[in-house]
């Protein structure tokens, strides 16, 4: 009885949360793939469900260890949060729906057309791929039940992401939803702190504005209180001059007669 149960029991299936591979082969693969990426979670980061990850497994089948790892992949409807790997049947069966891969000289045709009918068979909607070194940019978008390349990637906007694509001579550029251009991270680091320093200076001018407000209030209470004691002034002098009059008038003196 008990060798049966064991005939009949199934293999526990491993999920690797690695498949062994580095993250980049190069420099300057990673570079794009941390630009993208940080610059998506930026975009999306007051939204809570939708999930950026970068070289993480991703398995669209329980029981099966078939995998791919995009470079980036952006999963709409799923919350943000740690995870070894991206396990489809744990997160109510949503499928990326959008894929980045940044080309190496290492990624051969075989392997690229391998990607492509996995991101395919397994609802991907938009795929992006950038081959730095090539200056070549090629996207695919769903159509029906596959994948269909964009015929012009210049210029295109991202239905899901709202982003924008441009080519230039000299390399790939990438626009945020606002109209602002995906930063480096040396970049973004300098944007805040020009923005800290013109807030410092902000600050400064508000202070020395509060300052100067002060002092024109203390000024203008110190002319008010001035003005009252020539005010108190004046009234005492009159009051003195009446009594000096009466004074007077007693004595039989009348300043008008004189």
């Amino acid at each position: 009885m008990v060798q049966q149960l064991e005939k009949n029991q199934k293999p526990e299936i491993i999920y690797p949360d690695s498949d062994g591979k580095p993250m980049s082969d190069n420099t300057e693969q990673y570079k794009w793939i941390v630009i993208i990426k940080e610059n998506l979670e930026i975009i999306f980061a007051a939204v809570a469900e939708v999930f950026i990850a970068g070289d993480l497994l991703w398995y669209p089948t329980e029981g099966s260890r078939k995998c791919q790892a995009p470079d980036v992949m952006v999963v709409f409807g799923r919350p943000k949060g740690k995870r070894g790997s991206y396990k489809q049947w744990l997160e109510e069966d949503i499928p990326p729906q959008v894929a980045f891969e940044i080309l190496s000289p290492s990624n051969t045709k075989s392997e690229m057309s391998d990607k492509l009918r996995f991101y395919q068979s397994h609802g991907v909607e938009e795929y992006y791929i950038y081959d730095p070194d090539r200056l070549k940019l090629t996207g695919y978008q769903r159509e029906g039940g596959s994948l269909k390349a964009i015929e012009k990637m210049n210029g295109w906007i991202s239905p899901r992401l709202g982003i924008r694509f441009e080519m230039t001579k000299e390399s790939l550029e990438l626009y945020r939803p606002n109209g602002q251009r995906f930063l480096t991270s040396v970049e973004l680091e300098e944007q805040v702190r020009e923005a800290q320093e013109r807030a410092a200076v902000a600050e400064d001018r508000a202070q020395q504005a509060r300052a100067e407000k002060q002092q024109v209030q203390e000024q203008l209470q110190q002319t008010q209180e001035e003005k009252q004691q020539l005010q108190e002034q004046a009234t005492e002098a009159k009051s003195r001059i009446q009594a000096l009059e009466e004074i007077l008038r007693r004595q039989g003196i009348n300043l008008d007669d004189l």
